[in-house]
């Protein structure tokens, strides 16, 4: 199957900044598109960002101008820059990839991230 690694989430100050990248490993045969989420403390999961094979990016309301969304397609890696950031940004991060991999033919998968912690605070 295909499994995703997250780095880069930590401890910023309001204003400050902080880069997200999830590589996915695997058997990948295409990815279709690349999410990431986040999950506030007592807060249900919402999308923050998408990024599609083509480079086509939305953004929730509130990260817009803010956050910016990228991928490496030949590395299998997504990243999320984060700019500007607020204390209302404070959340566990999570990358999901939606694409198709090897088996003996190409078989849907939706794979998570475990998960990293943003914090916001002065």
């Amino acid at each position: 199957q295909v499994q995703l690694v997250e780095s880069g989430g930590g401890l910023v100050q309001p204003g400050g900044s902080l880069s997200l990248s999830c590589v996915a490993s695997g058997n990948i045969f295409r990815i279709i598109a690349m999410y990431w989420y986040r999950q506030a403390p007592g807060k249900q999961r919402e999308l923050v960002a998408s990024i599609t094979s083509g480079g086509n990016s939305n953004y929730e309301d509130s990260v817009k101008g803010r956050f910016t969304i990228s991928r490496d397609n030949p590395l299998n890696t997504v990243y999320l820059q984060m700019n500007s950031l607020k204390p209302e940004d404070t959340a566990v991060y999570y990358c999901n990839v939606r694409g198709y991999y090897s088996s003996s033919g190409p078989s849907f998968f939706d794979s998570w991230g475990q998960g990293t912690q943003v914090i916001v605070s002065s």
